[in-house]
C-alpha cells in the first residue's frame, strides 16, 4: 500500500507511492528531486523531477503524458546530457513518483496547468526549451501561453491541443471537433479509450503501452507499472482520459483555444517532430504548423517507423532532434 502524506483538514488525502517500488528500474538511474508546486483549492503538493546533466547547461523541459511518466524520457535524458545540455524531467501530480491526491475529482485540467506553472516558477527556469508528448502538450504549451518570456523554443511529438473547433473537420485521423450547431464528431477509438479507462476494472500503463503496439521488455512494462502498485494510487491515471475536451463547451476546450490563441503569436522557435504511425494524433502537426508562426522555416522530420510513444520508441532520436535545434536556433528571440 502507499504511504500516506498528511494534509490539513478539510483537504484530500494525498498518497505516495512507496519508495521500494522504484528500486532497481531497468535504464533509469537518476537521483529522485522534488519541488512543491500549488493549485487552486488544493494543499501544496510533491512534485518529483529528474535534473540530468551541466547544472549551468541550457534547460530542456521534457513534459510526458498519459500514461506514463519521467521514466519514458531516460534515453532521451542520457542524449541531452552528453550534448551538455540540462534535462529537467517531472512526473505529472498522479504520477510516477510525484504525490497523488486519491480523489478523482481532484484532477482538473486547469489544476494539471497550475501544477506545471508552478513547477517551472518554483524552478525558475528560464531560456527553456519544451519538449512535449502526449497530455503534455496541452499542459505544458498552456504552461508557456501563461508565461511565454520564460521559453525560448518548443518541440512537439505526437501531441494535441483539442479545442472541439469545427476548423479541426477533416484534418485529424481522429476526429474531435464541433460540427453545425450543437453537433460533435468523434473517431470512434477515441471515445472507446475514454470509456476503457473509466470503466476498466483493472488499468495499470502496461495495458495501455502493449495494446499500442510496443513490443516492450517485461522488465520495461513493469516500470511503467511501478508507481501504481495498488488501486488507490491510480486515481489520477484514471482521471486524465476524462478530461480530454469532448464538445465546444468543454472546459478543457476554451484552455485550449486561449492557448491556441497565444501560439497564433509565438515566433520563437516551434518544431514538429511526430512519427509515422500513430492514427490518434495525425494531422495535429498540420495544425501546430500552420497555427504558429515560429514553424515557418524550420525542416519538421517524420520519425519513422515509431507509434505513439515516441519517446519509449524513439527516445535517441528524438534526443538529437531536440539537441540539433537548440544549437542551431540559439539566440533566437523572435517573441521579444
Amino acid at each position: 500500500m502507499a504511504d500516506t502524506a498528511t494534509t490539513p483538514a478539510p483537504g484530500p488525502t494525498v498518497l505516495r507511492t512507496p519508495d521500494v517500488s522504484f528500486d532497481a528500474l531497468v535504464g533509469y538511474p537518476f537521483e529522485p528531486r522534488y519541488a512543491e508546486v500549488h493549485a487552486e483549492a488544493m494543499p501544496a503538493l510533491r512534485m518529483h523531477y529528474v535534473d540530468h546533466g551541466p547544472s549551468d547547461g541550457p534547460i530542456v523541459l521534457l513534459l510526458h503524458g498519459q500514461p506514463t511518466w519521467s521514466y519514458t524520457w531516460r534515453r532521451t535524458i542520457e542524449v541531452l546530457g552528453a550534448a551538455n545540455l540540462r534535462a529537467i524531467a517531472p512526473d505529472n501530480i498522479g504520477f510516477g513518483r510525484s504525490d497523488k491526491p486519491s480523489d478523482p475529482t481532484a484532477y482538473t485540467f486547469a489544476r494539471h496547468v497550475q501544477w506545471t506553472s508552478s513547477f517551472v516558477d518554483a524552478l525558475d527556469l528560464h531560456d527553456v526549451t519544451l519538449v512535449v508528448h502526449d497530455w503534455g502538450g496541452p499542459l505544458g504549451l498552456s504552461a508557456l501561453a501563461r508565461a511565454p518570456q520564460r521559453f525560448a523554443r518548443v518541440v512537439a511529438t505526437n501531441t494535441v491541443l483539442h479545442t472541439a473547433d469545427p476548423e479541426l473537420r477533416g484534418v485529424l485521423t481522429w476526429a474531435n471537433h464541433g460540427f453545425g450547431r450543437g453537433r460533435v464528431v468523434h473517431e470512434e477509438a477515441l471515445v472507446d479509450y475514454v470509456l476503457f479507462c473509466q470503466r476498466a476494472p483493472e488499468l495499470l500503463p502496461s495495458m495501455l503501452l502493449y495494446s499500442a503496439g510496443g513490443a516492450l521488455a517485461p522488465e520495461v512494462l513493469a516500470a511503467y507499472d511501478a508507481p501504481f502498485p495498488h488501486p488507490a494510487l491510480r486515481a489520477g491515471l484514471r482521471q486524465m482520459t476524462s478530461l480530454i475536451p469532448l464538445t465546444r463547451s468543454d472546459p478543457g476546450a476554451a484552455i485550449g483555444r486561449a492557448t491556441m490563441r497565444a501560439l497564433r503569436s509565438w515566433r520563437r522557435p516551434f518544431l514538429t517532430a511526430y512519427s509515422d504511425a500513430d492514427p490518434a494524433t495525425r494531422g495535429w502537426d498540420e495544425v501546430f504548423r500552420r497555427a504558429v508562426p515560429g514553424a515557418t522555416g524550420l525542416e519538421h522530420p517524420i520519425i519513422e517507423g515509431a507509434g505513439h510513444f515516441v519517446p519509449e520508441e524513439r527516445g535517441e532520436e528524438l534526443g538529437r532532434i531536440v539537441a540539433d535545434l537548440v544549437a542551431q536556433t540559439a539566440g533566437a528571440d523572435g517573441n521579444r
